[in-house]
């Protein structure tokens, strides 16, 4: 097998790629997926995404290392293993992020990165059920839709302005120096259905035939000819190694833990590491792997009275109403995000602009875990810091294929994360009391009224935080010496070979990474273009 463009990963960033690159009908393009189809119907309901956590075929069932930022647990680490990645898994939920999160990227020597140079693309993926106008598009394959607003995160916003918190009607209208605010998350939604990456981007795509697709099938390595890459190793399911040749380039774009995954396994990264696990070393980068960030999140849950919240209404003859409401509507618990609510504040001096995010469910969760339900009506949110400074680690363990990398963002390693998620589980705790929630919650469960000093807050979220499922970084942009690709996202001294997809961030954004994701991919697939055609040209 043949094609101009070979793409390992057919996830978010996979499937923008394969749409835009088959755009032209002279280039061929195979696009190799570990997962299947799309057809479970767990992937188009939105509130689906409680039953796909840890999903036997959707998901890769990865576990985080045991760490003490975790309090020794090993996590449940989701990541999609399905046509559209993890934008057929996730909670749909589209926020840009800050645009100093950009103009960082470009400060920190990436040229092309910055918030005037990403809007464009931003633009050109939404489709936006709300007016365009000068950062909103229309005319994109990504639908971007309003959530359903529920009555008790209503009151949520309201509490939130009683705060000082400034009403953001569209939280992807953000100006330069943002303030603290609160606003309705927003969806990749069209209608009743998720818009995945998948359905958006790919399906339309596969009536093109310059476009294969490729799916069972476990990508092994990146084959070289010297320091040029010139295809992909890949096995389906029970069968034999084959091999696909790129003749122009080889793109990687199996996320924050397989891109880095996949290249270690194809002799790219640290020596020391290859070494011990018995890989031959084709080309050093000892930041293949590193510089791993996420956000890390702990909840606070109250009882409610007087209002309706999820909870109730998930089970029994209140929960086919809700799905009957879904079918007829498009409205209501089955359209809903594990987050509706958005609070972004600033709990640090040193912080510029706002650091911390408050996200509001219109239910609570056993444990405090984002899963199952509580049976009595409940109101919970959690808190992640924005910025985190702590970076961890993906790695393989040996040198095949199938067995799981050692995954370990490092969550809380750093002081000022740590002072973060305690300001922002405080910050929590001041919007509950807020008099537009307070005459509507108890007593508080999680952590509880015990829970009050610095260590015992800190304690908490180690005990029962998880991650926000933003991994990012792991092959990170940059011309230093643990950068992996260069501002073209080509990878550093290795030819015919790029990483798109959000491991090449170099910080994390501020908010939920599948839009900025997508923009990434938007952005490649017009480097790319913009490559051949001055190839052509010379």
């Amino acid at each position: 097998m043949q094609a101009d463009y070979v793409i390992a990963g057919a996830g978010s960033a996979g499937c923008v790629l394969a749409n835009r690159l088959t755009e032209d009908p002279t280039v061929n393009v195979i696009l190799i997926e570990a997962g299947g189809r799309d057809r479970n119907p767990l992937i188009h309901i939105p509130a689906g995404f409680f039953k796909m956590l840890d999903h036997d075929t959707l998901t890769w069932k990865y576990r985080s290392e045991p760490d003490p930022g975790t309090n020794g647990r090993a996590i449940n680490y989701t990541r999609g293993k399905v046509i559209g990645g993890s934008s057929s898994i996730n909670g749909l939920i589209y926020i840009r992020g800050q645009p100093e999160d950009y103009d960082h990227w470009a400060q920190l020597g990436n040229r092309g990165w910055s918030w005037d140079d990403c809007l464009p693309f931003f633009k050109a993926a939404e489709n936006w059920e709300g007016e365009g106008n000068d950062v909103r598009g229309k005319d994109g394959p990504l639908f971007t839709s309003k959530i359903d607003r529920s009555p008790i995160c209503e009151t949520v916003v309201e509490a939130g302005k009683q705060l000082g918190l400034k009403y953001q009607e569209d939280v992807n209208n953000l100006d330069h120096a943002s303030t603290d605010s609160i606003g309705w998350c927003q969806q990749t939604r069209g209608g009743h259905r998720r818009a995945s990456a998948a359905r958006t981007y790919l399906h339309p795509a596969l009536k093109r035939p310059n476009l294969q697709l490729i799916t069972n099938a476990m990508v092994h390595r990146v084959v070289f000819d010297g320091k040029r890459a010139t295809g992909i190793q890949f096995a389906r399911s029970g069968g034999a190694v084959e091999t696909v040749n790129a003749t122009r380039e080889v793109i990687l774009s199996a996320g924050a833990v397989g891109s880095p995954h996949i290249l270690q396994l194809s002799g790219v990264g640290d020596p020391d590491h290859l070494g011990r696990i018995g890989v031959p070393i084709v080309h050093e980068l000892r930041g293949v792997g590193r510089n791993m960030q996420d956000h890390y999140t702990a909840r606070v849950s109250y009882p409610v009275v007087g209002m309706a919240t999820a909870n109730e209404k998930s089970r029994g003859i209140p929960l086919a109403m809700e799905v009957m409401r879904w079918l007829f509507t498009g409205k209501g618990m089955l359209s809903y995000s594990p987050s509706l609510v958005a609070a972004s504040v600033k709990v640090l001096e040193t912080s510029a602009t706002p650091d911390v995010q408050v996200t509001f469910a219109p239910g609570s969760f056993k444990g405090g875990q984002i899963g199952e339900l509580e049976t009595t009506p409940g109101l919970s949110a959690g808190a992640w810091q924005m910025r985190p400074q702590s970076r961890g680690y993906v790695e393989a363990r040996s040198n095949q294929p199938g067995d799981m990398p050692a995954i370990n963002p490092r969550y809380l390693s750093e002081e000022t994360d740590q002072r973060a998620i305690i300001g922002g589980l405080r910050f929590a705790r001041r919007l509950f009391d807020a008099p537009a929630l307070k005459q509507f919650v108890r007593e508080e469960t999680l952590p509880g009224v015990d829970i009050q000093s610095d260590d015992e807050l800190l304690d908490y979220a180690r005990r029962n935080g998880g991650t926000c499922y933003h991994a990012s970084c792991t092959c990170l942009m940059g011309s230093h010496g643990m950068s992996v690709v260069d501002s073209e996202l080509r990878v550093h001294g290795l030819e015919g070979l790029r990483v798109i997809d959000a491991s090449v961030m170099p910080a994390v954004t501020s908010t939920n990474t599948n839009a900025p994701t997508i923009m990434i991919a938007e952005q490649g697939a017009a480097m790319i273009k913009s490559a051949t055609r001055q190839r052509m040209a010379a």
